[in-house]
């Protein structure tokens, strides 16, 4: 997408970013003011603490009317609605969800709770204010993209400029907007917003110019022993003891023999009251802070990034999953001498990731790509062949190489045989192929 530069200046100080944690057990929205820049959570009931929405509808039985979060969740309890959860799992796995005799598309059903629950937003603010939202995910693949861009297209809203990231980016982005001391060395968090618990292990190099974050994730699922599920929640701690057991353990193996500046304890797992061991240890030498709505603050600080109006945009780069950890370019004859030309930049979201640009080809039949890890591994060449291609005399003929993404590992390239103006006649050719970049 665009970025729209308009955001800029004291016209838009009434207009807001939004940030939306999309769950598929629970959901949260933030929010805050260009001007203002400090992010507020939407709460589901007025003056409290409670961040969480239910990632649930319930449609009353043969009545077309339906309910989503909290609400849905009591009239389910009193078995009054057809209940449907696991949304966005369903839209990912494109799963059709049958409710009284009529099939209905999950991506349909996932718009729909989304655009229901914004009206709980637009209680706080004119949503035609939205400049920007950042919509961010547990993990964001290939089918989720999909699935995340056919629901923003559904949903109609007036905001063009919308973006996804995943939980990890979001993680960064909350991390660096804090005071420095407290992501002076690593910063640890653990997630308990599941029925297991996933772990965020955030580093910087500083001797690089911008600073280079890495983050790294674990899945740890020997947890899910002391969970029992809860209607309407997310989980319930069957046997806190074991619980707190077993989380000490995995702080142990998390933070030792690291420099762990803060820990974060982000989800409703951690409401359990289950720490007393565990929580006095990771608090030996360390900030502690808790708390659920992270993930979504995160996307909100993230769109300040994504739209160059604070200086961490130059400041720092963020290697996640989701980057592309290459620079990919092209050695072209300019002026009787070979220069590189860039093509795509490392850092960027590979999802993001593309690149047109037309040359001329000095002779024969083949291009040369390059991509340079910037983990300071070798680089790699990658020469396509144009079988097929007309001969004709030394750079008497255009091509247009179009540079995508289909992983953070794999690019896509096609190539166009442009001909050469008047001279020689386009022959329509195209050619595509996959490399892996690392």
């Amino acid at each position: 997408m665009l970025i729209d530069k308009s955001v800029l200046g004291k016209k838009n100080a009434d207009k807001y970013f939004v940030g939306y944690d999309l769950g598929n057990l629970i959901s949260q929205i933030s929010y805050c003011s260009i001007a203002e820049k400090e992010p507020e959570t939407v709460a589901v009931v007025a003056g409290s603490q409670q961040f969480n929405i239910p990632t649930v509808l319930s449609k009353r039985q043969e009545v077309n009317q339906w309910y989503f979060g909290k609400e849905a969740v009591k009239y389910h309890q009193e078995k009054s609605c057809v209940y449907l959860d696991g949304l966005l799992e369903k839209a990912r796995k494109k799963e059709s969800i049958l409710v009284e005799d009529t099939e209905y598309h999950p991506v349909a059903l996932l718009a729909l709770f989304m655009k229901r629950s914004l009206s709980l937003l637009s209680l706080l603010i004119p949503l035609d204010k939205v400049e920007a939202m950042m919509i961010t995910v547990d993990d964001l693949d290939y089918e989720m993209i999909e699935v995340l861009t056919e629901v923003v297209l559904q949903m109609n809203l007036k905001t063009k400029q919308i973006y996804f990231q995943s939980h990890m980016e979001s993680f960064f982005h909350y991390v660096i907007r804090q005071p420095k001391e407290l992501w002076n060395h690593q910063v640890v968090a653990f997630d308990f917003t599941s029925d297991y618990l996933k772990s965020y292990r955030l580093e910087m190099n500083r001797h690089t110019t911008p600073m280079v974050a890495f983050i790294e994730k674990q899945h740890i699922h020997q947890i899910n022993r002391v969970i029992e599920e809860q209607p309407g929640e997310d989980f319930g701690i069957k046997d806190k003891g074991l619980a707190d057991d077993l989380f000490y353990k995995i702080c142990e193996e998390t933070v030792s023999g690291r420099i762990v500046t803060t820990v974060y304890l982000v989800g409703e797992g951690f409401q359990g009251e289950f720490t007393k061991k565990s929580l006095p240890f990771l608090c030996n030498t360390r900030r502690v802070f808790g708390g659920n709505n992270l993930y979504s603050k995160g996307a909100c600080f993230a769109l300040w990034d994504k739209l160059e109006l604070s200086e961490s945009s130059r400041a720092y780069i963020f290697l996640g999953e989701d980057k592309l950890k290459a620079n990919l370019g092209i050695n072209l004859w300019k002026r009787r001498e070979i220069i590189y030309l860039p093509l795509l930049d490392a850092g960027v979201n590979w999802y993001d990731a593309k690149s047109e640009v037309d040359v001329t080809l000095h002779q024969g039949n083949t291009i040369c790509l390059l991509a340079t890890p910037l983990n300071g591994k070798n680089k790699r060449e990658y020469i396509m062949t144009l079988d097929g291609l007309p001969e004709r005399p030394e750079k008497t003929t255009r091509l247009r190489i179009i540079l995508d993404m289909k992983s953070e590992q794999i690019a896509h390239i096609t190539v166009l045989d442009l001909g050469f103006g008047s001279v020689f006649q386009s022959s329509n050719l195209k050619w595509e192929e996959e490399f892996a970049i690392i």
